[in-house]
């Protein structure tokens, strides 16, 4: 097979690949995201506390983490009839894909929440802050950063997912590698497959990694300023006016 041949297949499987990746990435990051938060939040010592809860949140998690992927693909075959109207070709794949994402990616961001500090908590829960404030000012931003690394360990793991899809028909790199790379022994296609999904995976890798950096050296997890950001939000209007008036006081025992 020439290049021109491979050309116009190589772009249509990536362009499958990323539109495959980004759907599932994002159903993962809405559903995900607040299950990571819940786990905590209900967990022992948490602000909800409700071990009966926490308990079946994780013992669902963790059911569907265990299971392969290509196993769970099968096995929400009728789920995925119902939800997209096919069981082959992109669209379909998306929906085994987000759902063995979500539980993956709540298991990261329960550890990431976990290591937020719990001085800054109690902060916010002795001005007055109830229980979203806590999360909306306090664990999701402290714990950034690592969400942006686990969100990228999500995007390759789909990556990888999405590959295995490929073999059921869903299309993408995966499809392209099985069925002209191995079926029809096209060496030269199938590594050049493989070149291509490391390419991908290094630069997402590269990207969060990135990104997680910076918003670390901006004051992430534990830093001085979302503290001060923090404390100077939270505080009362009445509580600021001593501290200006202390140059006064300072100039009057100084004259004294």
């Amino acid at each position: 097979m020439t290049w021109s041949e491979m050309q116009p297949l190589l772009s249509q499987a990536c362009w499958d690949t990323l539109y495959m990746v980004g759907w599932s990435t994002l159903i993962a990051v809405v559903g995900g995201l607040p299950l990571g938060v819940l786990l905590v939040l209900t967990d022992r010592g948490g602000l909800l506390q409700n071990l009966l809860a926490n308990k079946v949140l994780g013992q669902v998690v963790n059911i569907a983490r265990s299971m392969p992927f290509i196993i769970l693909m099968v096995a929400l075959m009728s789920f995925t009839r119902w939800v997209t109207g096919t069981t082959i070709g992109r669209e379909a794949a998306i929906v085994p894909l987000a759902i063995g994402a979500i539980p993956f990616f709540a298991r990261l961001v329960e550890t990431a929440v976990r290591e937020v500090d719990g001085g800054l908590v109690e902060a916010v829960q002795a001005m007055g802050g109830n229980t979203w404030t806590v999360v909306r000012k306090v664990l999701v931003p402290e714990s950034l950063p690592s969400l942006i690394s686990s969100a990228t360990t999500t995007v390759v793991a789909l990556i990888g997912y999405s590959a295995m899809a490929g073999t059921v028909g869903a299309g993408g790199l995966g499809d392209i590698a099985i069925r002209y790379g191995y079926q029809r022994f096209e060496t030269q296609l199938m590594w050049i497959t493989v070149a291509i999904l490391a390419v991908v995976i290094s630069v997402i890798q590269f990207a969060g990694d990135l990104a997680a950096r910076s918003l670390h050296r901006r004051g992430g997890r534990s830093g001085p300023a979302p503290r001060l950001r923090l404390l100077k939000a939270g505080q009362p209007a009445a509580a600021e006016e001593p501290a200006a008036e202390e140059p006064a006081a300072a100039e009057v025992s100084k004259v004294a």
